[in-house]
């Protein structure tokens, strides 16, 4: 039986068929890519004139071409710790520790990777939470710092960060002040003027409550008195005789009477005489 020949034409197609799939297995590491959960791309087009700025990429998978490049940023809130040295109003070093709650601005994350990169953290979010922190602290005095300001304070280092980077397409959730230590000398005498101060407040409380129970009790016994020249201003010598002629009638009508004598006494009443057993 002879040999049949192969067809050329047969065999040109199954073998670009081939090699595409084989060339498509060797590439598919660079053409295919996946974006984790928390996480945003940005895409370099090589011959398309460099990032792709009007978008970012969402979680899932992707397809790219081979030549193409995707940046991946964590988009989810992430947190960064400083410690510092920093000068209050009178110059005195303190040692501050203040954490940061950021994350990139997702919508803009084509602008950060393009003006700053992937590095933004050292690049502007530290610098700019120290600056801010150091202008702020450098505001007020120790005793502010340590007792009363503390909150006004962390609220601004946090109004000041979030006006640097939200020029820098980094949103700034949240700064907290985890802890301030000042030198041992002046933390004592701060301490010991507030506890003075206390212990003023809580005798001027007495005072004054004092004062309030005086006042109170002086009003009272002024009631008691102008009501006493009312009763006594009212009492005529008719009406007490009045009074009277009604209390001897009750008396006359007891059952411990014995005697009742009709006749005027000094004061013009009638008198009741007898004894009870």
């Amino acid at each position: 039986m002879a040999q049949q020949e192969l067809n050329p034409k047969k065999i040109i197609p199954i073998a670009i068929i081939v090699a595409a799939i084989i060339l498509l297995l060797i590439s598919w590491s660079s053409i295919t890519i996946t974006i984790d959960a928390g996480h945003g791309g940005v895409l370099f087009r090589r011959f398309g004139g460099g990032i792709q700025l009007d978008k970012t990429y969402g979680e899932g998978f992707h397809f790219i071409a081979p030549w193409n490049k995707m940046y991946i940023y964590e988009v989810r809130q992430q947190e960064v710790a400083e410690e510092m040295n920093v000068l209050s109003s009178n110059g005195l070093e303190i040692q501050v520790d203040v954490s940061a709650w950021y994350q990139p601005s997702y919508e803009n994350l084509g602008n950060l990777h393009s003006k700053i990169g992937t590095n933004y953290l050292n690049r502007v979010v530290i610098p700019s939470l120290r600056s801010s922190a150091r202008s702020v602290v450098g505001r007020y005095i120790p005793e502010q710092i340590y007792s009363t300001k503390r909150d006004a304070i962390q609220d601004e280092i946090f109004q000041e960060t979030k006006k640097l980077l939200d020029e820098k397409n980094v949103q700034l959730n949240q700064v907290l002040i985890r802890s301030i230590k000042l030198p041992p000398s002046i933390k004592e005498a701060i301490e010991s003027k507030l506890k003075q101060e206390q212990l003023t407040l809580e005798y001027e409380f007495k005072l004054e409550k004092a004062s309030k129970e005086a006042e109170r009790q002086k009003i009272e016994a002024e009631g008691k008195a102008r009501a006493n020249d009312i009763i006594n201003a009212s009492l005529t010598d008719r009406i007490l005789r009045e009074k009277g002629i009604e209390a001897t009638l009750k008396l006359s009508q007891s059952q411990n009477t014995k005697v009742v004598v009709i006749g005027n006494s000094k004061d013009g009443l009638p008198l009741i005489l007898g004894d009870t057993k």
